[in-house]
């Protein structure tokens, strides 16, 4: 399994006017379109002003299919409108299981 992984740097004070927003417009559309939501983490040490949200993949090409597709969403499109007004940086990374990692299709 590939994971997408999505780090995200918010406005000060706003990481929970944005998880409410997830919670409420963004969690459903993306979970109906991605597929396999692994979750959404704050740091307990870190940049108290980040969150991360992780997806899992089973192909890069269903990836980029589903992305796509997510992207082309009106719901989804409408969501990205509000929450982009919280995010001051971002960064995605595919991560790729190296030999021993535990079956992550099973979370």
């Amino acid at each position: 399994m590939f994971i997408d992984y999505r780090a995200y740097t918010l406005k000060t004070g706003t990481v929970p006017l944005f998880l409410k927003l997830f919670d409420e417009e963004g969690r459903d559309v993306q979970k109906r379109i991605l597929g396999n939501f692994i979750g959404m983490f704050r740091q307990e040490v870190g940049n108290p002003n980040q969150i991360i949200h992780m997806w899992g993949y089973d192909s890069l090409d269903e990836r980029q299919r589903r992305r796509a597709e997510c992207a082309a969403d009106p719901d989804f499109q409408a969501y990205v409108k509000k929450a982009r007004e919280f995010i001051v940086a971002q960064d995605v990374r595919i991560l790729v299981p190296e030999a021993g990692t535990p079956d992550l299709s099973k979370l």
